[in-house]
């Protein structure tokens, strides 16, 4: 009887015993299919959406293509995010809700110098590892070791947009000897100008205008009437997406052409505004990111345009994709790149292996330096050339955008003077 007892005792404590082991292991699988959560701010309305939201959809295919794969760590991702509506007072409230209600594991900036910079504080503040996407040296000032930036502006961002534009008007011949400033009263161009002002005087070129406008300035021909009336040589411009389209439309309606214009104008790389201005763009020499051109065909960028361009047209947003897009995937690449092998989500773990490893993307080989910034600058200067009409076709290949700068990805020559590529 005794032995019966005990037996039934050890069958329903062995039952007991595996169904906790059970338990736990499911639990154990449970967690381990959670997912992985990434959680970021995008500009989805307000003035910087048209950018905002290819960047978006960029994200959301290295999503898909990640979780096709198995996901990281065996796990699914997730994206969390949330419209910043262009605005930077929105940003800390939705980094505190991804990360203290939505739990997210990582972020990843929105897309912007002013709207990285608000969350710059919090990332310090909670020792976050955050690849900020398209802002200007926003960590010259924090110095923030865990701060990764994905566009190729290089260890000097303030020169970044102005680098090659000053190299390329220093080799003309006869060579350019004065030089316009202009830009608008805020964060990026501000930036930008100051960098310009440090490479005139490296180049020995002289100031004939120096000057910003307010970012609410709508009529733009007054601005460009005083900078004819100086007669530059060279115009450099540090404008955002409806500046760049105005002081373009203005200069044309008062016939401004300086040997050399362009620069640092934001929006001239948009597929709307290249439709929309066509033929005007010819003969501005302007900073790119990625162009069509065969210096520029990374291995599975290709791939990337034929997942994103008939999602982007479905969509209604960026129907090339060509400025933004394909930084935004790669900046989940390096990220993803970044967990899988540190086989971690903790956040010094990761941001030890980006900041030692050289990473492979669509848009090319990516080492990170000083301040988070690419070790070594890769911003194109490119030159609108034979643009005709509207038509959107033409930009989808080579030769509409040849690269000028720098010289290992060169893909055309400059047609100098700017009223040379008028014609």
């Amino acid at each position: 009887m005794r032995r019966g007892r005990r037996s039934i005792a050890w069958t329903v404590g062995g039952a007991v015993v595996v169904a906790l082991l059970l338990a736990s292991a499911g639990a154990f699988t449970a967690r381990a299919a959670d997912p992985i959560k990434i959680g970021f701010g995008m500009a989805l309305t307000g003035g910087l959406s048209a950018n905002g939201k290819p960047a978006l959809l960029a994200m959301q295919i290295w999503k898909d293509d990640v979780n096709k794969k198995g996901g990281l760590l065996g796990r699914p991702v997730e994206l969390v995010f949330y419209d910043d509506q262009t605005n930077p007072a929105t940003v800390p409230g939705i980094y505190t809700k991804m990360l203290d209600v939505d739990k997210v594991d990582l972020v990843v900036s929105g897309y912007g110098t002013n709207l990285i910079a608000p969350l710059m504080p919090i990332a310090m503040e909670r020792k976050l590892t955050v690849i900020g996407i398209f802002g200007l040296a926003n960590n010259e000032k924090y110095r923030y070791p865990n701060y990764f930036q994905i566009s190729p502006t290089g260890p000097d961002p303030a020169t970044s947009t102005a680098t090659g534009f000053f190299e390329l008007a220093a080799k003309q011949n006869p060579r350019p000897q004065t030089v316009a400033l202009v830009g608008a009263d805020a964060e990026y161009p501000q930036t930008a100008l100051v960098g310009a002002r440090e490479l005139i005087k490296r180049h020995g070129f002289k100031t004939v205008y120096d000057k910003t406008y307010p970012p609410s300035t709508v009529d733009y021909t007054p601005i460009v009437r005083a900078i004819k009336a100086v007669n530059p040589d060279v115009l450099f411009v540090a404008s955002y997406p409806p500046d760049s389209v105005g002081m373009l439309r203005a200069a044309h309606e008062v016939s401004l052409q300086p040997k050399l214009f362009g620069g640092g104008m934001v929006g001239l790389q948009f597929t709307t505004v290249m439709t929309s201005m066509g033929p005007m763009l010819n003969g501005i020499v302007n900073y790119d990111y990625w162009v069509p051109e065969p210096t520029m065909m990374f291995p599975g960028i290709q791939d990337f345009f034929k997942q994103y361009q008939p999602r982007a047209a479905k969509e209604g947003v960026d129907t090339l994709g060509y400025y933004l897009p394909p930084y935004a995937y790669a900046a989940m690449q390096v990220l993803g790149q970044a967990v899988e092998a540190s086989k971690s989500i903790d956040q010094q773990k990761i941001a030890d292996y980006i900041r030692a490893t050289e990473f492979t993307t669509i848009v090319g080989k990516i080492k990170f330096g000083k301040n988070g910034e690419w070790a070594k600058g890769r911003t194109l200067m490119v030159q609108y050339q034979k643009v005709q009409g509207s038509d959107i076709e033409q930009f989808r290949g080579p030769g509409k955008k040849p690269v000028l700068y720098p010289d290992e990805l060169k893909s055309g020559n400059i047609i100098y003077p700017y009223s040379a590529a008028l014609k």
